[in-house]
């Protein structure tokens, strides 16, 4: 019997529905199991309830609970501080510091680079990813 193939879980924080969509759709067809949500507190309650994920693709401009402060209470616990954080952002990153993500993709952006990003991420951390 072969043996069996995980797929990556990718938690999608995006305020934007169009684009939540289009990175679920995508991701999806890339082997990934996907898990969306529109803002930093459904993300949060997501990962206590249903665990960590393999990485997390991460939106700073969200209502309720920003991505900011999303990275830091992920940051905050042994098990979730490993994660890597792709960021998806429209606004300035002039601020962030770049080793706190594993990629920082500036909006517009085509949805190959997100799929590279995160299989970097899933390389690095030896990850499995249905092929």
């Amino acid at each position: 019997m072969p043996p069996v193939v995980q797929k990556a879980t990718i938690l999608v924080v995006e305020d934007d529905s169009a684009l939540r969509a289009l990175y679920r759709t995508e991701l999806t067809v890339a082997g990934y199991a996907v898990v969306d949500v529109e803002d930093g507190l459904d993300a949060l309650r997501h990962i206590e309830t249903a665990g960590a994920p393999h990485a997390v693709v991460l939106d700073l401009d969200l209502p309720r609970l920003s991505g900011r402060d999303v990275k830091r209470e992920l940051a905050a616990h042994s098990y979730t501080a490993k994660i890597p954080i792709v960021v998806v952002t429209g606004g300035d990153t002039r601020d962030l510091n770049v080793k706190d993500f594993a990629c920082i993709l500036r909006k517009p952006f085509h949805v190959d680079a997100l799929i590279f990003a995160i299989e970097n991420c899933l390389r690095r951390r030896g990850a499995i990813r249905l092929l």
